[in-house]
Order: C-alpha cells, then sequence, then structure tokens
C-alpha cells in the first residue's frame, strides 16, 4: 500500500482527502456514510462570530455539471461550536478544521482566538471571500489590502495552522496569493466557488434570493486547476486544491498540478460516501503505477 500521508505546514494529514467547508457539516452528519477517522481531515461550515440565519429562500440552484448556493454562511456561531459541537468531535482521530468567516478583521481574528484555545483543532481555515463592511460590501479576497489586512488580524492572535481560502473572482489570483503568504499564512485553499447567476423564464426573474451566488461542481474543475498551477508558481506555501473533484482522477490531476491535499465539495451531495472513495482510488492509482508514497507526484505536471 502507497504512504498517502501529507503534511501541511506543521498540520500532519493521515491522507490527502479532506472536506469542503459548508457541503460536510460538522462532519457528525456524515458518520453513517463514512468512518470519520478515515479521512485526511474534515473542514467544518464556516464559523462566524456571531450567529447567522442565513440569506432568505431559494437559495440553491441547480446547473448543468454544477450548483449555485447562496447560503450565506447561516450557523449558530463560534461558541456554539466551542460548547456543543467541539465535544462531540474531539476524539475522533482526524484532523479537525474550521472554516473562519467574518465581516472585518477584527470579527476573524476574535472567532479564530476562541477556536485556537481548543486543544483538538490544529487548524483554521479563512474564508477570505465574505463582504467587508467598511469597504461597502466588496470582499476581502478580491484585493490584496483587503487580504493581508484580515490574515495579518488573524495572525497576532492565532498560533496553530493558518490556511487562507482564495477567491477565484479576481484579476490575479497569484498576486493575492502573494499577499497572504507575506501577511503569514502558512498554506492556501483554492478555488472558492465563482459567482454566478440563474434565471427563472417563466417568472422573469433570477432564481436566487440574493441574485448572485457562488457556482461550485464539475464545471469548474478546469478553471481550479489552471488557478493552482498559476499559485504554485507565484508562491512557496503548500497548496490544497479543490473545485469540481468527483473522482480520484480529479484529485490526482490536482496533485500533479501542485496541491498536496484536495477538498471534496459538491460531491458530497451527490454521493455521502465518495471521500472514502476517492481517498482508496489515489492508493489504488499509485499502486498500479508503482509510486510509493502521494507526495512523489505532487506538482510533476509543468
Amino acid at each position: 500500500m502507497a504512504k498517502l500521508n501529507v503534511t501541511i505546514g506543521a498540520l500532519a494529514l493521515k491522507n490527502p482527502v479532506l472536506t469542503a467547508s459548508g457541503t460536510f457539516g460538522y462532519g457528525l452528519e456524515f458518520q453513517d456514510f463514512v468512518p470519520l477517522d478515515g479521512l485526511g481531515g474534515i473542514i467544518v461550515k464556516g464559523t462566524t462570530l456571531a450567529p447567522r440565519l442565513g440569506n432568505d429562500y431559494p437559495r440553491m440552484a441547480e446547473t448543468p455539471m454544477g450548483m449555485l448556493n447562496c447560503v450565506g454562511l447561516q450557523n449558530k456561531g463560534v461558541d456554539y461550536f466551542c460548547e456543543h459541537i467541539y465535544p462531540q468531535i474531539k476524539d475522533i482521530d482526524t484532523a479537525w478544521i474550521v472554516n473562519v468567516s467574518g465581516s472585518s478583521p477584527d470579527d476573524y481574528a476574535e472567532c479564530a482566538a476562541r477556536v485556537d484555545a481548543l486543544k483538538r483543532v490544529p487548524a483554521i481555515e479563512l474564508n477570505i471571500s465574505c463582504p467587508n463592511v467598511r469597504d461597502g460590501g466588496m470582499t476581502f479576497g478580491v484585493t490584496c489590502r483587503g487580504a493581508e489586512s484580515v490574515v495579518r488580524a488573524v495572525r497576532e492572535r492565532y498560533h496553530k495552522t493558518l490556511i487562507v481560502k482564495l477567491s477565484p473572482n479576481v484579476t490575479d489570483i497569484a498576486e493575492i496569493a502573494r499577499a497572504v503568504e507575506a501577511a503569514g499564512a502558512d498554506a492556501v485553499s483554492l478555488i472558492n466557488t465563482l459567482m454566478g447567476t440563474a434565471v427563472d423564464i417563466e417568472k422573469r426573474r433570477r432564481v436566487l434570493s440574493i441574485g448572485t451566488g457562488g457556482l461550485s461542481g464539475p464545471c469548474i474543475k478546469p478553471v481550479a486547476l489552471r488557478m493552482v498551477l498559476q499559485v504554485r508558481k507565484a508562491i512557496a506555501l503548500p497548496i490544497i486544491g479543490l473545485g469540481g473533484i468527483m473522482s480520484a482522477t480529479d484529485a490526482l490531476e490536482f496533485i500533479m498540478c501542485g496541491a498536496s491535499a484536495i477538498q471534496i465539495g459538491t460531491a458530497n451531495f451527490i454521493d455521502p460516501a465518495v471521500t472514502i472513495k476517492v481517498r482508496d482510488g489515489i492508493n489504488q492509482w499509485l499502486d498500479a503505477h508503482g509510486v510509493e508514497s502521494v507526495q512523489d507526484i505532487v506538482g510533476v505536471i509543468d
């Protein structure tokens, strides 16, 4: 059996398969379908300092080869996670990672600081695709200045592995990656969803309650692969790749483009056991091709 263990900075993973935030709940919702301790890590749903109700319905729409969502980070807040969810997951042997979101650098930093106190949560993932309330709703992740401001604020108060999730809705994602690297990130994950919309021609209006939403699923994989290649050449940080991964073949493409680990998102809605199938598929490919470790194929594509 090939070696599947990988490292993301100081974060050791038993295999490169992670779950994408917002598609796997708190992990507990999937324990009837997959052995949670068989995954490299679980990134729990987006968590904010205060509870959020999310956006009005409808907030999901199916598209060819993908889906749109504008859920709006519905969650019960970081204190609820610490007090009610953490005690249920802390003894499950996988890397637990909290996706942290906010509306200001101070919000992000305070939320991250509360997670920092949790012994069995070795990393956070910063969702910088959130609207900056101080800049008229522009998302932090679309400018170097905005991305850097969040990472610096969090880095001052968070002392474990800091992963920054990059937005694809930018002119030059490599420029943003360099900014978060300089601000103190330990790794980057990419890509977050692409902005899109859907139209109901009978009602003559857009489908989603807020008009636009994040596009995910297999349709975005070519864009995600291109961006992983771009970022890999721009920074020295480890990369976690995501965007349309439905199979082990998809995951291997990301790894060969430079991702040390991958996340599976939308595919969980189609097949709740897909993560374990991808893990096993990666191992089978490595064995069939005489590759001793998954780390041997990271970034073999120019």
